[in-house]
């Protein structure tokens, strides 16, 4: 089983400044080992007619081939480290395996412009990093016994200590530790490991009894399909005067000036500060659903095309992805299970009969002319994500008198014999 635990750290001038000059350094060769990939990608394609050039009208009757550059890999690379740090003795001080971490890290980006995800989309091209945008650096390997009481012992930074406000479970050992530079300062995470605890597999078929349905939505963060619902908190939009305020502030500051690094800093402490709020409610919530049932459903929205619309604000406001992701997380850790259905005409259709009442959006009441049922418009939405979850495509009434009209032929057809 692998969990990871953040903890703040509070480093001591020296070692502050020799963690600000790590990031430094590192994102300095993050760059080069882009530009060699970069370089070789474009050489690979235009070598052969940069060199071979000829004018329209003349043809040259020998055209040599040119010999190419090796491939700039994730091995030629980690082993061009040593060269590295004999041209630039500075690189010695920065822990080797942090060193490989961001050649690696070279790699997954330029493995993921390349290669498609399991939806077949590629993401973009990786970027070159400006001063301040590399946050992070990882040991892959620490030792046992690298935590002591409030402190952490990083090799070649020194022991730093932190606030260690939950206790770390007992039987988990350290795998990896990774120091990040946060708006507030800086944190640990610590990734941990407990072989003796196996990997939880969800085999739990969804049933109408075993399963809830949730629909998300913009009046209430969310409604289940037992009428419960949860308010939106809008943390955003109860900041946005204070934000306002903040950020009129520092486009009054000259850019580059001390006054100016003050105020972005004061600004992104107020943007993370709503970050956690939303972070913490997420949590929470996805602690109360999973205490109820063992299958959560919810629509598979286009979270991405959605945030484009006019309603962008209010929609990256409630945070639908990180949601749904954290509770996808947490279901798998506790043996649980959540299906995503498609969301055509979840609100549309009745929940009661099954026959489609087409409706505005402003509408939030499902009125059904046909089997008479008045209902909230987001309630008769998670009802009908819960039974195509479990597999009905006409809803739970609709089958309960289909079964039954069967059980009275069947009584019917036994009847006379």
């Amino acid at each position: 089983m692998r969990t990871a635990y953040q903890y703040k750290l509070r480093p001591n001038k020296e070692q502050l400044a020799t963690i600000e000059m790590w990031l430094e350094l590192l994102r300095r060769q993050y760059n080069y080992r882009l530009g060699e990939r970069f370089s070789w990608w474009l050489g690979e394609r235009f070598s052969w007619w940069s060199e071979n050039r000829c004018p329209v009208n003349a043809c040259p009757l020998v055209m040599p081939i040119p010999q190419l550059r090796d491939h700039p890999d994730y091995y030629s690379q980690k082993r061009d480290l040593v060269n590295t740090k004999d041209k630039f003795p500075e690189y010695k001080l920065i822990h080797s395996q942090v060193l490989q971490d961001c050649t690696k890290r070279v790699k997954l980006a330029f493995d993921r412009w390349f290669k498609a995800d399991k939806n077949g989309q590629r993401l973009g091209k990786p970027r070159f990093k400006g001063k301040g945008r590399y946050r992070s650096f990882t040991y892959s390997q620490i030792k046992l016994n690298c935590r002591e009481e409030n402190q952490i012992n990083l090799p070649k930074i020194g022991k730093v200590k932190l606030i260690q406000h939950r206790p770390i479970p007992e039987g988990f050992i350290i795998k990896t530790v990774t120091i990040s530079r946060k708006a507030d300062g800086y944190y640990v995470t610590l990734s941990l490991e407990d072989k003796s605890v196996p990997a939880l597999t969800t085999e739990v078929e969804p049933t109408l009894k075993n399963t809830l349905g949730i629909d998300m939505g913009l009046k209430e963060f969310l409604v289940t399909s037992e009428g419960e619902s949860v308010p939106i908190p809008q943390y955003y939009r109860k900041s946005q005067q204070r934000l306002k305020t903040v950020q009129k502030r520092l486009s009054r500051k000259k850019k580059g000036s001390k006054r100016w690094l003050k105020a972005v800093k004061f600004v992104a402490k107020q943007h993370k500060k709503v970050a956690d709020q939303r972070k913490d409610f997420h949590f929470k919530t996805a602690n109360e659903l999973l205490s109820k049932p063992e299958v959560i459903a919810h629509e598979n929205l286009n979270i991405k095309g959605l945030a484009k619309t006019r309603l962008s604000k209010s929609i990256n406001d409630a945070g639908w992805g990180q949601f749904l992701t954290i509770l996808t997380v947490k279901a798998g850790n506790a043996g649980q299970k959540t299906i995503a259905v498609n969301p055509k005409n979840t609100s549309q259709d009745c929940s009661n009969c099954g026959e489609k009442v087409p409706k505005e959006l402003n509408i939030r009441t499902h009125s059904c002319p046909h089997c008479g049922i008045v209902i909230d418009r987001d309630l008769n939405a998670a009802i009908n994500i819960k039974n195509r979850a479990a597999g009905h495509s006409v809803l739970k009434a609709r089958g309960v008198r289909c079964s039954g009209r069967t059980a009275k032929r069947e009584a019917d057809t036994i009847a006379p014999t």
